[in-house]
């Protein structure tokens, strides 16, 4: 049995982060997943530098989000990174976004990354030697 590991990070939203209304703008749910899959890098040892000094960058090459309600300035959220193993050389990452006082689902939301070579920008169809010893240090492969 797989398990997954998870990290939550709490924030308030910010004034640069709402429009006129107060509201929060949809495309800044994308920075909140992107804060907690960096301070789950910081968690577990798995930061961008990590996968840079490695010979390697990851982008992002899908990504899902499903709003369920809207945030305002002043609150405060609960972001909630889960890194979910698979065999394939991809990073699979599910996020939960929930309002801090409230305990409310605010959204849901994954992203798959891959590994590219930093040098000639060619994919990896495996695991990277060092993600591979990664995985297997926190139990995952």
């Amino acid at each position: 049995m797989r398990k997954n590991l998870t990290h939550t990070i709490e924030q308030e939203i910010r004034f640069s982060e709402v429009d006129s209304l107060g509201i929060v703008w949809h495309g800044h749910y994308l920075q909140y997943f992107e804060d907690g899959r960096e301070a789950f890098g910081k968690k577990y040892n798995l930061g961008y530098l990590d996968f840079y000094s490695n010979g390697y960058v990851v982008p992002i090459v899908s990504v899902q989000c499903d709003y369920k309600r809207s945030l305002r300035y002043g609150e405060r959220i609960i972001i909630e990174a889960t890194y979910v193993p698979g065999l394939s050389a991809k990073i699979n990452f599910e996020y939960r976004i929930l309002n801090a006082g409230t305990k409310e689902l605010i959204a849901t939301g994954s992203t798959v990354q891959v590994f590219l070579n930093k040098d000639g920008l060619s994919l990896q169809l495996n695991n990277p030697d060092f993600f591979q010893a990664w995985k297997i240090e926190q139990g995952l492969g």
